[in-house]
């Protein structure tokens, strides 16, 4: 029945399918007559329409085309390549003779004369103002050991941002303990994670569905991940570790998962939520129980040392972050109050926006995870300990357009899209739950899209 609705929808789409290949052949065509002639302005109907920017008429070109291959169903293969072709350009315009890759760190002039010796002896990209969170892993990974006693003050928070130490080991490891090559690998190991994620992620959305492409792409281009791969962060590197975790576990291998996942709490101590992922059928019994607690164990103990060594051996204090967490819900409430406020002052122009997409996208997640409980996934069992987490987040991780939530919860998004693949009301519930996918592409800086986002 699927195959022969497949089969008469394909048939009926083809003749709009040859009128989007004639539209697409004729931007194209009219791209690279503003390449040739530097562009024109003609008047039909009395209307100016100038063109003088062959990104737009090719960008139009590529959006119908995609837009032609979902609807006929044929190829979306192709699409998804297009999805990554999309990343990787953003990426790479990001590259500069002499620095490379740096720019992506976002090392700001404020924190300069405090940073490392060897750091400020290496060439890379420096911005103006305070800069962003990856400077401070980045020369983390310069110092993995942290054995120069300068880095104290390098840091803006020493014990908190050591403790999250694994990227920085392995971007150490990928730049052959070479500082220049070190920084290089920091900058694009988020890409390389982000390249194996939208990989494993066909696992669960297989490529010949429509719907499953729908996902993928909100998985990958949400504000979350995106935003990490854009600073450097640590949150997309461990949402791959998560998802691996996940894999793991649900193969009914739940040493490795939690193999996997002490890994990931090296990365990030909130990844460590994850860990109900391990939980298994009848956990509270005896067996069971003592299996779990093992498995617990063997995830918690290697932050544990090292967060030992952090405070003892490195002479660290240790710290939570300034505001963090707060009591249940209250940040997430003075964020409406806050967005709402904004937007009614500035008008929908306003950044204030993308903060309205997150707490809608968020919101609708984390409701229908609650509605549509299924504890035998342990992608729900996921979600449903990020809607914890995200209840008592503080008002550091609230604040800004749309803030450091959106990356804080990433596997509540994930999970969302898992979960919903077989809903009745997929459509409107997955464009509510996706919004953030807008502040993502704004976030990429995509040529002429992200300036109407």
């Amino acid at each position: 029945m699927a195959r022969s609705f497949d089969r008469r929808f394909a048939r009926t789409a083809l003749p709009w399918g040859g009128l989007a290949d004639v539209v697409s052949a004729v931007l194209i065509t009219t791209a690279i007559f503003v390449v040739a002639t530097g562009g024109f302005t003609v008047r039909p109907l009395g209307y100016r329409l100038a063109v003088h920017d062959p990104w737009r008429p090719l960008l139009v070109a590529c959006a119908i085309t995609v837009v032609r291959l979902i609807v006929t169903r044929k190829s979306l293969w192709l699409a998804h390549l297009l999805a990554v072709g999309l990343l990787v350009q953003a990426v790479a315009a990001h590259y500069q003779p002499g620095v490379g890759f740096t720019d992506l760190i976002t090392f700001g002039t404020r924190f300069q004369d405090r940073a490392l010796l060897v750091v400020q002896a290496t060439p890379h990209h420096i911005g103006e103002g305070p800069g962003y969170d990856g400077q401070f892993y980045a020369q983390l990974a310069v110092d993995s050991w942290l054995r120069d006693p300068a880095l104290a003050d390098a840091l803006d928070n020493a014990g908190y941002r050591a403790r999250r130490i694994l990227f920085s080991w392995t971007a150490y490891v990928l730049g052959l303990g070479r500082p220049w090559w070190v920084l290089q690998a920091y900058a694009v190991q988020n890409v390389l994670c982000w390249l194996i994620l939208a990989w494993l992620l066909t696992r669960w959305f297989k490529l010949r569905d429509l719907r499953a492409f729908a996902l993928w792409f909100g998985c990958l281009f949400a504000d979350g991940l995106i935003a990490s791969v854009r600073f450097a962060l640590l949150d997309g590197p461990s949402l791959l570790l998560i998802a691996l975790v996940v894999v793991a576990a649900e193969r009914g291998r739940h040493w490795a998962a939690s193999g996997l996942l002490a890994l990931a709490g090296l990365g990030r101590e909130a990844n460590l939520i994850a860990g109900v992922a391990l939980l298994r059928p009848r956990w509270w019994k005896r067996r069971e129980a003592l299996t779990t607690m093992a498995q617990g164990l063997l995830a918690v103990l290697p932050l544990v040392l090292w967060l030992a060594y952090v405070r003892w051996g490195a002479g660290f204090k240790m710290s939570l972050g300034g505001f963090n967490f707060a009591w249940p819900f209250v940040s997430y409430v003075a964020k409406w109050k806050v967005t709402v406020s904004e937007l009614a002052s500035e008008g929908f122009s306003s950044s204030a926006r993308f903060s309205l997409y997150a707490l809608v996208s968020l919101t609708t997640q984390a409701v229908f995870l609650s509605i549509r409980r299924n504890r035998q996934s342990p992608w729900w069992r996921v979600g449903a300990a990020s809607i914890v987490l995200m209840a008592f987040l503080g008002p550091a991780v609230w604040t800004g357009d749309p803030g450091a939530v959106t990356r804080a919860v990433m596997p509540m998004t994930v999970a969302f899209n898992v979960l919903l693949i077989r809903e009745r009301w997929f459509w409107p519930l997955f464009v509510l739950g996706n919004l953030t996918i807008l502040g993502g592409l704004e976030t990429l800086r995509v040529p002429w899209l992200s300036a109407h986002l």
